[in-house]
């Protein structure tokens, strides 16, 4: 086997301050991984001017460290080529946190071969470092040079000074490229969630367009043309019953309106926000949830007139998601109570139960999307809560849970209020 010939590099120390200095400045504006990347691997082949410089990271297992950058090598085998911990060159460099200097590969046991990266045709000497960064191994800086090569603890100190300013700024970055990657997995998770929810709920259309139309059949009794019913009492009562399945048909309408709004990012239309009398927008409501609250006694609290800025029917789909749970979580003849005033100039809204209460730590938990928290008396679809707060956003609102005074939950709806002037 021929002994290539011997190549030497000469010092410069104003070219390796310069390239120092380069890496911090593309660091700061490198616009892409990749780009940061090619950028340290090129300037460390030219600063100690070998034939190629590759970076490999240590996995976030620990197990291996994979090709993330090179200038020499196979580009396709980049984010494919793997080294195991403690194997080959690199891999004793990282297990050992010492740097490595191979004056022949070809006369190395130790040097590993990578399927895929015939490296014997061009590479015969080398010289490794590790990346440390907060006492932990991040990677391995590798350069090698065609000719044999006599590497000075002078291209040590060089290469380990790099490598010691890289260290952070590539392990930054990589923390960075991965949030950006979580961000966008979770992005589209809840795209996929949204879309689903927006199929179940206008799946739900038609069946309700159903039930209102058989509704409306089983209520039709024959005209009485000028004739007195034999029993008014009956006709009124079966005509009470249809008027009230029809407002529970209206409301599910409202629910599904409010679950598809509450799965928007931003809700499609702006909220049409009128100047509503808040104590009558409440005594109507508890009208029309009279059958869903009859188990319950509702107490309207110590309260004066108030007018709030609201949208009408965002500030009905509220209070309807924060009544339907006082309703399930608060014993059967308890009192839900609800309350209103104005507090340093914000409108506030009580809706009070005597039900087991929210722990501390659930009280911020109950408003994500699908938290359950699951008692002896109710089982919730983890929907309601997270919607309600939606919704008052929706309209400038804020909600919020704190402790009753009677043991159990207490919801506060925050809305402007109004004033003439």
């Amino acid at each position: 086997m021929d002994t290539p010939p011997q190549v030497s590099s000469p010092r410069d120390p104003l070219a390796e301050l310069q390239f120092l200095h380069e890496i911090l400045r593309v660091a700061t504006t490198a616009r892409t991984w990749e780009e940061l990347l090619e950028t340290v691997v090129d300037g460390t082949r030219d600063a100690l001017h070998a034939s190629v410089s590759s970076l490999y990271l240590l996995d976030r297992d620990g197990a291996r460290l994979t090709l993330a950058a090179t200038n020499g090598l196979d580009r396709h085998h980049i984010g494919r080529a793997a080294v195991p911990m403690g194997e080959g060159i690199t891999g004793r460099v990282a297990a050992a946190r010492a740097p490595m200097i191979i004056p022949d590969v070809r006369a190395d046991e130790r040097f590993l071969w990578v399927r895929g990266l015939d490296q014997r045709r061009y590479i015969a000497s080398m010289l490794s470092v590790p990346l440390t960064w907060r006492d932990q191994v991040v990677g391995v800086l590798n350069v090698q040079t065609e000719l044999l090569r006599d590497f000075t603890p002078s291209d040590l100190a060089q290469l380990s000074a790099i490598a010691d300013l890289l260290a952070g700024i590539v392990e930054k970055g990589r923390l960075q490229k991965e949030a950006e990657a979580q961000i966008v997995e979770l992005t589209a998770l809840d795209q996929a969630r949204s879309e689903l929810i927006a199929l179940v709920t206008h799946e739900l259309r038609t069946p309700l367009a159903v039930v209102r139309a058989y509704t409306d059949l089983l209520s039709e009794e024959p005209a009485l043309d000028g004739r007195s019913s034999r029993d008014s009492t009956r006709r009124a009562t079966r005509a009470s019953w249809h008027l009230g399945t029809l407002e529970q048909i209206e409301r599910l309408d409202r629910l599904v309106d409010s679950i598809l709004e509450s799965v928007r990012v931003v809700p499609d239309q702006p909220p049409d926000l009128r100047v509503l009398d808040l104590g009558a927008v409440t005594v109507e409501l508890l009208h029309e949830l009279a059958p869903l609250l009859h188990r319950h006694r509702t107490v309207l609290g110590e309260t004066r007139p108030l007018s709030v800025l609201a949208d009408p029917a965002r500030l009905r789909q509220v209070m309807e998601h924060l009544l339907e749970n006082a309703v399930k979580y608060a014993p059967p003849a308890t009192a839900i109570t609800l309350e209103w005033g104005i507090v340093e100039g914000v409108a506030r809204l009580a809706i009070v139960d005597e039900g087991p209460g929210i722990p501390e730590e659930w009280r911020e938990r109950i408003f994500e999307p699908y938290a359950r928290r699951e008692t002896n008396t109710a089982r919730g679809s983890g929907i309601g809560l997270y919607a309600a707060r939606r919704i008052a956003q929706s309209m400038d609102g804020r909600l919020w849970c704190e402790p009753a005074a009677t043991g159990g939950a207490r919801f506060v709806l925050a809305l402007p209020a109004a004033a003439a002037v």
